[in-house]
């Protein structure tokens, strides 16, 4: 835990330090194509691919080309579900692909047996990579879930999409 939490503050400085024009053309993208899709009904995002595989610890083939950084948040992703279910995204998902959280950017559906189905939308969004990242650095150093979803709602509140319709986490957390 110790190891994710230093290898996601540094990713958290490098997004922060590279991302002002990846995140300007994420949202720019996704801004597009829910302006697209303004009067289609939401499957997912034109191009997301989804993928099973056996549990958390089996990535998806479609991060085997992916840098190691990217590989680590999906990994944080699908293992704090109870966080990431309750902190919006703000790249427009919520409309183009009906997602209801930051979590529906990296994970699809979780089955019973532990196997899992993954989304690759967050593998093309600099925005769903730095709220989950954020996110889940935030709950490791012990803010509570409704603490981080206040930071994110703070900080995505102008210049980004609408947010996804995202419930508020329970009082306890």
């Amino acid at each position: 835990m110790k190891r994710m939490v230093v290898t996601l503050s540094c990713i958290m400085v490098f997004t922060v330090g590279c991302s002002s024009t990846q995140t300007e053309n994420s949202h720019s993208n996704h801004a597009e194509q829910e302006q697209h899709n303004h009067n289609e009904k939401p499957s997912f995002f034109q191009g997301d691919l989804r993928e099973e595989t056996t549990s958390v610890e089996e990535l998806p083939s479609f991060l085997t080309d992916k840098p190691d950084d990217m590989k680590l948040i999906y990994t944080a992703a699908a293992k704090h579900k109870e966080v990431l279910e309750h902190i919006p995204c703000y790249c427009g998902c919520g409309t183009s692909a009906g997602h209801k959280s930051s979590y529906d950017c990296f994970v699809h559906e979780n089955n019973e047996d532990g196997s899992l189905v993954w989304d690759d939308h967050g593998t093309k969004c600099g925005v769903c990579l730095e709220i989950a990242a954020t996110s889940v650095m935030e709950y490791s150093k012990g803010k509570s879930v409704k603490e981080i979803r206040d930071m994110i709602d703070d900080a995505y509140k102008e210049g980004f999409s609408t947010p996804t319709p995202t419930p508020e986490p329970p009082k306890d957390n």
